[in-house]
């Protein structure tokens, strides 16, 4: 799972990538050349700034980032099988069509966006036929399986491209009216592909692919037809008026690496190592003012735990034995005060503290030895199950704008929790008198400390 970090931190909540397309201001320098062919133009702009890049950071950010967790794509279905093997919800069958009926219906309702709705009609026909080609092109020349075996056109998730080619036209064609709409397109989107996972429908590289894959397409279709009418929309007024108090409010998905400071079961005696694991989640945070701000996160995060090699010495030759724990998970959520200080319009850093409660799931505890007759060689003796804990969080930050809607975020992120767990042993031990009252009352307290190193893709509004 520490393979994950190299993902880029990167699942999908591009809720409020604002809308560049501004009607540029005339250079006083070029003005000054019609009149003196002495004086050179400087056309230079620099890179990040380059219209072509603004708009295909989220695509490559997202298709890097399907790559880099190809190799582990099996992994991270297995956390989902373990906490929601039997989740089945076909939300995101509907879902994804939301943002493009929210566009026709603020259209119909009277409400002024980018284009009238036959243009709008026109760079949607477009974008769609774009998506629709690219994605079933990859999909029969890919032919990978889906997770749950059904088929073998899972890479991309067409559910997913037809999400944000929805959502990154709701965000052409109003998001430069309000931000609001952007974040509920986007959250729909990736709502959406999120379901594709948990539905088991879809392997993560899938769903991430394909957020990219509705992202360019949309790009690519207002692109050709604003070249047709020459011009980028037909209320180019609107285009001049861009939202916002320039306060650095944020929405971001995270994912990264979580390293444990603290052995998590050591008053349990199942584990004698700190643990690795991986976090990801959503943050967000609203500033009254450039500096302070009340902010949230939910976040989930799961620690393997290392198998305890054991000799058992019982006159039998049992021999060597080891001791396997299940992961531990923890599905956390907190709130409270940010702070944020701008280096420069490029570079942000800032500090956090939140405090809530974190939910840990339950697991099982097995003796695995040669000499146990079973097909896996694994006997369970025990299953463990955490109560909800108080939790609190301190972290800091630093952003990389790309432009003013999006940045990336290295984070750190430090997490303690005070966790009561239960240990319920199997019915053979609860025929035993004598060890059912030992065993099944068994109560351990651990702490749960553990650093997160990671990366967001934050979205400014």
């Amino acid at each position: 799972m520490k393979k994950i970090i190299s993902a880029a931190g990167l699942f999908l909540h591009l809720c409020c990538y604002h809308a560049q397309d501004t009607v540029q201001s005339r250079n006083l320098q070029k003005d000054i050349s019609l009149i003196s062919s002495d004086i050179p133009v400087d056309n230079k702009t620099p890179f990040f700034k380059k219209e072509w890049v603004k708009k295909s950071v989220a695509p490559a950010i997202l298709f890097t980032a399907a790559a880099a967790t190809w190799g582990e794509k099996e992994n991270i279905r297995e956390v989902r099988n373990r906490y929601l093997p039997t989740f089945k919800a076909k939300y995101d069958d509907y879902l994804q069509y939301a943002p493009a009926v929210a566009v026709y219906g603020l259209k119909l309702s009277g409400v002024k966006g980018r284009n009238n709705i036959g243009r709008a009609t026109l760079s949607y026909v477009t974008s769609l036929a774009i998506m629709g080609i690219v994605v079933n092109s990859i999909k029969y020349t890919a032919k990978v399986e889906r997770p749950d075996g059904s088929k073998n056109n899972s890479f991309p998730s067409g559910h997913s491209a037809m999400a944000f080619t929805n959502a990154s036209f709701l965000h052409k064609e109003y998001g430069m009216v309000n931000p609001a709409y952007s974040i509920g397109g986007y959250s729909a989107a990736t709502l959406t592909a999120l379901g594709r996972n948990l539905n088991n429908r879809h392997w993560l590289p899938d769903v991430l692919a394909g957020a990219g894959i509705g992202i360019i397409s949309t790009e690519l279709g207002y692109f050709f037809i604003d070249k047709m009418y020459k011009n980028k929309g037909d209320n180019l007024s609107l285009l001049s008026r861009i939202q916002g108090n320039d306060y650095p409010s944020f929405l971001a998905i995270k994912l990264g690496t979580a390293l444990g400071t603290t052995n998590f079961l050591k008053e349990s005696d199942l584990d004698n190592k700190k643990q690795v694991g991986f976090e990801g989640g959503l943050e967000g945070a609203y500033f009254f003012s450039k500096k302070w701000g009340i902010g949230a996160d939910i976040s989930f995060s799961s620690f393997p735990v290392k198998p305890l090699r054991e000799t058992l010495d019982d006159g039998e030759n049992f021999g060597d034995y080891s001791i396997i724990t299940q992961s531990l998970g923890f599905l956390g959520a907190g709130i409270g005060p940010y702070f944020s200080h701008e280096f420069s319009d490029k570079w942000q850093f800032a500090l956090k503290a939140t405090a809530g409660y974190a939910a840990t799931a339950s697991g099982k505890v097995f003796i695995k030895s040669d000499s146990i007759d079973t097909p896996t060689h694994e006997l369970p003796i025990a299953r463990y199950k955490p109560k909800p804990a108080f939790r609190w969080n301190a972290g800091t930050s630093l952003t990389y704008k790309f432009n003013p809607g999006i940045g990336l975020t290295l984070y750190a992120d430090y997490n303690q929790i005070k966790s009561t767990i239960r240990y319920h042993f199997s019915d053979e031990i609860k025929e035993n008198d004598e060890l059912n009252e030992e065993l099944n009352h068994v109560i351990a307290k651990e702490r749960i400390n553990y650093i997160t190193l990671g990366l967001r893709l934050t979205a400014y509004f």
